[in-house]
């Protein structure tokens, strides 16, 4: 399939056909992979990964990604770059276009990625920002899709910090007609430009209360309180124990409620093992389709 958008920074540069397009593409390649069919897609083409902080799904997914498409992904951490030393992000971005068919970049600041793709001739993706995470809610909507068949109709409750992550979901709740109920504590709700966005296409509801938004959900979805983002221990203090995902706030959700997390966890602090270790967690079938949404992704961008 082909993107109208040359880049994708957040997943509100995609149009609900779009995005659904890429999700229904991932489960097609997923299959095909399991039946032992490998087409390199991609052939000759090489990803740039630039990451500013570590990573385990995001560099693992996209670099086996480009193999398994018959492509190639240069690894770049901070320290191996003149980005280090002081040279322009526009600079980088030049050359890195010239040398490259795409740039997927794990950063500290949104804003580095929109200069990275304002000056490259390339395709840009963010692998994660301050401000927003499109790979990982394509994954979780194609797990979505996979364990329930559908997306429009379905209920997601978010709880805890409204951080990046959150923020890319509520994006992915509005192109998809899936309602979302967000529980945070009140300095912690997620970005109100995206809620208010967002509302135009489904139902947001945001409240501080867990058991409200979890009440008939078919998705529970956490992440971590503290970040590479946000550190201060102190911010754990502000959460627990009313936002913690454990059974018996998995108790108001639905019967066959899911519950998802991006990884990694936090284990006792944001999720229970209970919790994350029963038969209702996909977080490892959410992992694993990081893989392949990220292919789709790639393909779609740099065949376009």
């Amino acid at each position: 399939m082909k993107l109208k958008t040359k880049n994708l920074l957040t997943l509100a540069e995609l149009t609900p056909k779009e995005f659904l397009g890429l999700i229904d593409e991932s489960i097609k390649l997923k299959k095909e992979l399991k039946k032992g069919v490998n087409k390199p897609i991609l052939k000759n083409k090489t990803l740039a990964m630039i990451f500013q902080k570590p990573s385990t799904r995001t560099r693992v997914s996209f670099e086996t990604g480009m193999f398994q498409l018959g492509g190639h992904a240069v690894n770049l951490s901070s320290n191996d770059m003149q980005l280090s030393r002081g040279e322009s992000v526009e600079d980088t971005a030049k050359t890195l276009s010239r040398y490259t068919d795409c740039i997927m970049a794990r950063v500290y600041s949104h804003d580095l990625l929109e200069k990275l793709s304002e000056h490259s001739s390339v395709p840009v993706i963010n692998g994660l920002s301050d401000s927003f995470h499109p790979c990982q809610i394509l994954a979780d909507f194609m797990t979505i899709k996979e364990k329930k068949k559908k997306l429009k109709g379905l209920k997601i409750a978010w709880i805890g910090d409204g951080n990046n992550v959150c923020n890319s979901m509520i994006y992915g709740a509005a192109l998809s007609g899936i309602e979302m109920s967000v529980a945070t504590p009140k300095e912690f709700e997620p970005d109100k430009d995206v809620v208010k966005e967002s509302k135009k296409s489904t139902k947001i509801e945001l409240t501080s209360d867990p058991f409200t938004a979890t009440k008939n959900a078919d998705v529970v979805v956490t992440d971590t309180y503290s970040s590479i983002h946000n550190s201060d221990p102190k911010r754990i203090k502000k959460f627990l124990p009313k936002y913690q995902v454990n059974p018996k706030l998995m108790k108001t959700a639905s019967k066959d409620a899911i519950f998802m997390h991006c990884l990694p966890a936090k284990r006792e602090q944001e999720v229970t093992s209970s919790v994350i270790d029963s038969t209702q967690s996909v977080v490892w079938d959410e992992a694993e389709n990081r893989l392949h949404t990220q292919k789709a992704l790639l393909v779609a961008l740099i065949r376009a």
